[in-house]
């Protein structure tokens, strides 16, 4: 750990200490109008956000997404006033009110920090550690996108060097998803990371030595980080200039991400709450908020009390941001008018457009072949890859099973690591074994912007990264998830790693859309229709599953209507034309050949059966009633849904006469037949629900 003292220092004066000092009574304040939230916090790191914000970042208020700017993320995401007082300070656009409406409805002050709500805020951090993986995603997309349009430039020279900031609290480092994206940043050598570590010995049930005993800096130096701690005042307080020279001395490790240890002191310093728990999560109550503005020299009788002077000075921060924004679009000129070819690159790329012609690209597979369609999500990925250099990914060690191997020549790995295919701008990301931190690192990629990220896993680890998956969902965020081994179809590895909840539990995450093809024609009509989704002509966002098999599946005509989410596969017959149905089969993945050898049972016995495909009921939902009419006509009451999991999405759809073959129990150990077979997934099986929904029917 680097002790090594600096000469570096910054211009510190009166009004910035007022500055700070107004930060904590309006921390305070908040909480206490409303009368809950977390204001110790936000009051003993008001020093360290303060130089962030006003000392140290490249940020323009007047223009919050601009390309070239620093990103910050709170990972302490329940001190959300950490961020919105800096906000407000420096002229993002929140004002007094808003800080007045903190955690009240319809306000831009929420409890916790959200992505698109409030100008300024780069995610949306409340469960604790998301926001450490979210940083680190966004120091590996910050790279890749220096690859894309800017590789030749020495470090530090290209206008797509910039750095990523994040504070943290005890919780976020002690959360098993930080452990594992701070292993990644070490191994990637991150050196635009830099991560505060608010290390002030409380959390909800008192001194942290309830719980931790070990030692953090140590713990980060194993990850391979740059670490420093940064001692307070004698007085106990943060000590900015330390601060910025710790900050100014990680910014010269180039080669590693830097951790910065500072020993705070929670709600200092109001003379009676200061180092309590009860100052993590409590409001501090009237009479020792009167007592902190005693001791900062504020009116105890006043509330949200900001001198003109403080704000004027602040908000110096937008005359600071044009300034360096215009340097910077300056510097971008020059690279535009030397690299004609990548300027026009990134436009399309920022403009949220795909090159002409790409979908010219994907591939066909003739009808009758089995194919799993996992493999052929992976040729899929490789004809995307060669087009759309902005598509990258990778697995969490299931490449080789997930077929997500974008191109294998070309590993995302920093500069000395000794394998031949690695390249600190490669395509593939390996993710390692961290199924967790891979899901938030892509939620941060996604929210970077300039590239277009996916990650693979097995479905049933699906549960390891519900928590990042939930967020990128209520993000909007265009992060693609590809589950493959989706079922009891993936045989021997037994009940441990077989999905039974998982399907209809993801689809019960809202704003998920969770892709199941029949078929490998599917798989590439629902990998076209995800990336026609992530372009801007469809507004916000949404994140998506693909939930794939792993053994091989019969190969259907393409119907384009497999991008509505269902449609009819094959229609009912007699006496060979078509006629209304007298039943439904609907089935989604493997189980969609399950039906169409029911239907030809059926119809054999001069019963006109209908099969829907339905591999995404989202897309489905999102037509209009008309087409969902004519996929699925009120008047045929007589239907079956199929899926090898529980049979929570299909009532729905199968209504009080409806049948559905569904699995209620955990799977087995044994070969994937005959795991159908003693389950009951067979197309006897179907036939005879949809004789007994018919019955049903007619009664």
């Amino acid at each position: 750990m680097s002790t090594k003292p600096t000469t570096t220092e910054i211009e510190w004066t009166e009004l910035d200490q007022r500055a700070v000092d107004t930060v904590r009574v309006l921390a305070a304040d908040a909480v206490q109008k409303v009368g809950n939230g977390h204001p110790g916090t936000a009051m003993s790191l008001a020093p360290a956000a303060y130089t962030l914000f006003q000392k140290v970042m490249r940020h323009d208020p007047a223009d919050a997404d601009w390309t070239g700017r620093d990103r910050f993320v709170l990972s302490a995401g329940h001190s959300s006033l950490t961020l919105y007082i800096q906000l407000y300070l420096a002229g993002f656009g929140l004002e007094l009110d808003d800080l007045k409406a903190f955690r009240t409805w319809g306000s831009k002050t929420p409890g916790h920090p959200e992505y698109g709500h409030t100008t300024g805020v780069e995610t949306t951090t409340g469960p604790l550690g998301q926001g450490v993986a979210n940083a680190v995603g966004m120091a590996m997309a910050a790279r890749y996108e220096r690859g894309l349009f800017d590789p030749e430039a020495a470090p530090g020279t290209s206008p797509f060097d910039h750095y990523v900031y994040a504070i943290a609290g005890d919780g976020c480092l002690q959360e098993g998803i930080s452990a594992e994206a701070s292993s990644m940043a070490g191994h990637q050598k991150l050196g635009n990371l830099i991560m505060l570590w608010d290390d002030n010995h409380i959390s909800i049930e008192g001194d942290t030595e309830t719980a931790i005993s070990e030692d953090t800096c140590k713990r980060y130096e194993a990850y391979g980080w740059h670490v420093q701690r940064v001692a307070p005042k004698e007085n106990g307080d943060l000590d900015p200039q330390a601060l910025y020279a710790a900050i100014q001395e990680a910014k010269a490790v180039t080669d590693r991400p830097s951790f910065i240890a500072m020993r705070s002191i929670i709600a200092w310093p109001a003379p009676n709450a200061q180092n309590t728990e009860a100052a993590h999560g409590s409001a501090l109550g009237a009479d020792e908020v009167a007592a902190l503005k005693r001791v900062l020299d504020f009116d105890p009788e006043k509330s949200f009390e900001v001198s003109d002077e403080v704000l004027a000075h602040t908000r110096g921060a937008l005359d600071r941001g044009a300034a360096a924004k215009a340097e910077w679009t300056k510097h971008v000129a020059e690279w535009r008018t030397a690299n004609p070819e990548r300027a026009a690159e990134f436009d399309r790329i920022n403009a949220g457009e795909l090159p002409a012609g790409w979908e010219e690209k994907l591939p066909y597979f003739e009808t009758g072949k089995a194919v799993a369609t996992r493999a052929a999500s992976g040729k899929v990925l490789q004809a995307l890859g060669a087009v759309i250099p902005e598509l990258w990914g990778g697995s969490a060690d299931l490449a080789g099973s997930n077929n997500t191997t974008i191109d294998k020549t070309s590993s995302f790995l920093p500069e000395g690591n000794p394998l031949a295919e690695a390249d600190p701008y490669g395509r593939t990301v390996h993710f390692g074994i961290r199924e967790h931190s891979m899901a938030a690192e892509m939620n941060g990629i996604a929210l970077h912007g300039n590239t277009r990220i996916y990650g693979g896993t097995f479905l049933v680890f699906s549960d390891y990264m519900r928590n990042a998956v939930r967020l990128s969902a209520l993000m909007h965020l265009p992060v693609t998830y590809v589950w493959t081994h989706d079922s009891i179809g993936l045989g021997e590895d037994g009940p441990t790693h077989q999905p039974v909840e998982h399907l209809a539990s993801l689809r019960a995450i809202p704003g998920l859309n969770v892709v199941r093809p029949a078929d490998a024609n599917e798989t590439v009509i629902a990998w076209r229709e995800i990336m026609r989704r992530w372009t801007k002509e469809f507004g916000k966002g949404a994140p998506h599953g693909l939930a794939l098999s792993r053994q091989g599946l019969p190969t259907y005509e393409v119907n384009e209507d497999a991008a509505k989410g269902g449609y009819v596969l094959l229609d009912a017959e007699s006496d060979g034309r078509a006629v209304e149905p007298q039943v439904i089969l609907i089935g989604t993945g493997s189980e969609v050949q399950l039906a169409v050898e029911a239907r030809e049972q059926l119809q054999a016995q001069g019963v006109p059966t209908r099969v829907v495909s339905m591999p995404s009921v989202e897309w489905f939902e999102e037509q209009e009633q008309g087409y969902r009419e004519s996929v699925l006509p009120s008047a045929v009451k007589a239907r079956v849904a199929v899926e090898a999991g529980i049979a929570l999405t299909w009532h729905r759809y199968v209504g009080d006469a409806g049948r559905v073959v569904s699995l209620e129990h955990f799977g087995a150990s044994a070969d994937a037949k005959v795991l159908y077979r003693e389950f009951g997934f067979t197309a006897d099986a179907v036939a005879a629900a949809a004789r007994e929904s018919l019955d049903a029917a007619a009664r």
